[in-house]
């Protein structure tokens, strides 16, 4: 029972910590749970609408809290690896050179080895290798994030 509070305790600390970096961004205006709750509430009377109106939308139909603040968190990930115009307006990513990428490529060959042992090809993987690391610097973000809240 005690490793399942500690990783709700860390689960519930890293939430917050996204919450508050997608602020910083400008893509939420209130962090709070509160908040979160209230953008459900409205993302469900939406969904509702577009339910009874015949539209057709993707997801569940109705979100419970913890389902939306995952869909959420997820969202602001995905916000900041594809550099949206929304994350480009408040933050400032870095160029990431060639040769990191490169590097990257040639750290990582199991990431990019297919089940017959061949590798992609790295022009064929670019994009990947640049997104995961935007992940790695969404992670660094959050990290000092969560050094802060200590």
């Amino acid at each position: 029972m005690y490793k399942d509070s500690k990783k709700l305790q860390n689960d519930e600390r890293y939430a917050r910590a996204c919450l508050i970096f997608a602020k910083n961004l400008g893509l939420i205006d209130d962090e709070s749970y509160e908040g979160v709750r209230a953008r459900c509430v409205e993302e469900n009377k939406k969904r509702a609408r577009q339910q009874e109106n015949g539209e057709v939308f993707y997801g569940l139909t109705r979100y419970t809290f913890k389902e939306y603040l995952e869909w959420e968190l997820t969202k602001f990930r995905l916000d900041f690896i594809s550099e949206s115009k929304e994350v480009k307006k408040a933050y400032n990513f870095r160029e990431i050179p060639k040769k990191e990428l490169k590097a990257y490529y040639k750290s990582n060959k199991d990431l990019f080895t297919r089940y017959s042992g061949d590798r992609f090809p790295y022009r064929d993987v670019k994009l990947i290798i640049k997104k995961r690391i935007r992940e790695e610097e969404f992670e660094n973000e959050i990290n000092d994030i969560l050094c802060k809240l200590d």
